[in-house]
């Protein structure tokens, strides 16, 4: 299953991957440009005293590439009726759905991981532990509701009724609208852990719908 996954997706990812780090490693040569030419100081003074954390304009990246994730991953199997495959393996089903869904998360959690890692290693070169925490937080907070995106994307994706699928469009993004109302860095901090538990379950979303197509629901 993970080998099918990953020949269905090799592609998307590595191309999520150039572009993810690629907008990464430009963030960070413009830091470096700054400080080339008006010095480490002019961009602590503008870290501090605008709460400046230099890298917004990633803010949405990590959300659409999860949203695209689950969009590859799971549209081909609706359209060239792979699901119904799926659900005549000799295996269950919900096994096979969950498994679909922990590749698609693992794949995400891994790409995210490595821009963060990027990340923290580009900016802690040039700023104190301080504001190398308030940036990263605030990082981590756009790549943790990227996760949860994913699920419910997959969750519209797999519903069988349009009737019942815009209903859970609206609600996906009325809940991914939460996550990104505030643009303060660090708006989300208390939210870090409980963001986590709802990637966990809201990956039941998904099995709901592939349990509603397996139904025969129309």
């Amino acid at each position: 299953m993970y080998y099918k996954e990953w020949i269905k997706t090799r592609w998307f990812y590595l191309m999520a991957a150039l572009t993810l780090l690629g907008f990464s490693a430009y963030n960070l040569l413009n830091l470096s440009r700054v400080i080339e030419i008006k010095g480490a100081e002019h961009l602590w003074e503008v870290a501090i005293t605008r709460d400046a954390i230099f890298i917004q304009n990633i803010t949405y990246l990590p959300l659409l590439i999860a949203v695209a994730a689950a969009i590859t991953q799971f549209v081909p199997e609706m359209i060239q009726k792979r699901l119904k495959l799926t659900m005549h393996l000799p295996v269950s089903y919900v096994s096979s759905m969950f498994s679909m869904l922990m590749y698609g998360l693992g794949a995400l959690t891994l790409l995210f991981a490595v821009n963060l890692a990027v990340l923290y290693a580009g900016v802690a070169h040039f700023f104190t532990t301080e504001i190398v925490k308030h940036i990263m937080l605030t990082a981590v907070e756009w790549h943790l509701a990227a996760l949860i995106a994913y699920p419910l994307t997959a969750w519209v994706v797999l519903e069988p009724t349009w009737r019942i699928r815009v209903a859970d469009i609206f609600i996906s993004a009325a809940i991914m609208r939460y996550f990104f109302a505030e643009s303060q860095p660090e708006a989300y901090n208390k939210w870090l852990l409980p963001m986590v538990l709802l990637v966990l379950i809201f990956t039941l979303l998904p099995i709901l719908s592939a349990t509603r197509f397996k139904e025969g629901v129309e």
